[in-house]
């Protein structure tokens, strides 16, 4: 797809896209960022290569689609409160982010999406894979979409912060698990209606999904396993090799994703900035 401003390259069938011709640490006009943000609802997640992106310029361009969320795990652990470096060391057990989730869904308003940036990079492996939750839920029967309808499901941070989580004992970046972290529970529909592109999308997810509200965790299990196992078939997914200078941008209400753990020997340096959103309805 082309326009006046950007060049738009899909690159894979169901999600994703690279975008083109467009220098995201500049001084943008409303119609490039208009295009840009179009792109990221046709395509779920979009990525640049080649970019150049200070602190100072990752946050302009970040809030020009949004407030900055800021991350309360990280709060007190990073130096500055907007902004999430992710380092993986060699040696490190643990990454983050290293199963199927989007991101902090246990607040009552999740952010709506993150801006990922590539400091330093393996020469192979660290990969990140995306998953379209659009197609997770319209692929379902006629039955399932009918006994979803109107369920909801409870997110915690039980399994990615606080000292019962014990990751700091396993990887580079920390997160908190000091003694007055306490728990995070909201409770959002397990279908979700998008917010600007009004499709239905299904919406759970391993690292923050532990159950269905009026259900045991034991009695949601297979359900909720089924799911989660569901929403990542290879057909739904697309995988993004990077490099230094590369940004990844996804809608976080829509897409799952997952970094993969196999840089071996090599450290990954990324900082990442997260876009403030609304409810989930």
């Amino acid at each position: 797809m082309r326009n006046s401003r950007i060049e738009v390259r899909p690159i894979a069938g169901a999600i994703g896209a690279e975008i083109h011709n467009v220098d995201v640490g500049a001084d943008l006009d409303e119609g490039t960022v208009g295009d840009i943000r179009q792109a990221l609802l046709d395509h779920c997640v979009i990525f640049f290569r080649d970019q150049k992106l200070d602190v100072a310029r990752h946050k302009v361009f970040t809030r020009r689609f949004g407030e900055i969320f800021i991350h309360p795990n990280y709060k007190g652990t990073q130096a500055d409160p907007e902004i999430i470096v992710i380092t993986r060391e060699p040696g490190d057990k643990k990454i983050v982010g290293e199963d199927w989730h989007a991101d902090t869904t246990m607040m009552p308003e999740p952010p709506m999406g993150a801006i990922l940036y590539a400091i330093e990079v393996p020469p192979y492996g660290g990969d990140t894979l995306f998953a379209n939750q659009y197609l997770a839920y319209e692929t379902l029967s006629d039955g399932m979409k009918k006994m979803l309808s109107g369920m909801r499901a409870l997110h915690s941070d039980r399994m990615v912060a606080g000292p019962q989580a014990n990751k700091n004992a396993f990887r580079a970046t920390k997160v908190r698990e000091d003694a007055e972290w306490r728990e995070t529970v909201s409770a959002h529909p397990v279908v979700v209606t998008h917010p600007e592109t009004g499709r239905k999308l299904l919406y759970v997810n391993a690292s923050y999904t532990v159950g269905f509200e009026g259900m045991t965790e034991a009695e949601s299990k297979p359900l909720l396993g089924y799911l989660l196992e569901h929403g990542h078939r290879p057909e739904f997914t697309c995988r993004f090799r990077w490099e230094t200078g590369s940004i990844a941008f996804w809608d976080n209400r829509v897409c799952k994703h997952l970094a993969i753990h196999d840089a071996g020997p090599f450290r990954r340096v990324m900082r990442r900035t997260q876009i403030a959103g609304g409810p989930m309805g």
